[in-house]
């Protein structure tokens, strides 16, 4: 894992409750800017139900926290 893919994960993971209430769309919107900030390259961002996630990591909670939005490297 390079310097700035870890970086920017741990970024993300600090983002906090204040983003939970913001609409989905912007969130991933802002999330995707920053990991683009940061040189990350080849991921993908969704926006999934709570009860969707299963094992992927979730990098955001949005519309209430009602959905998440999970990160994957490809």
């Amino acid at each position: 894992m390079n310097k700035s893919y870890a970086l920017a994960l741990s970024l993300l993971f600090g983002i906090g409750a204040a983003q939970a209430a913001k609409p989905c769309e912007e969130l991933k919107s802002e999330i995707a800017a920053k990991l683009d900030a940061k040189g990350v390259k080849a991921y993908t961002l969704e926006i999934v139900a709570n009860d969707k996630v299963g094992e992927a990591k979730v990098v955001g909670s949005c519309d209430g926290g009602s959905n998440k939005i999970t990160y994957e490297r490809k």
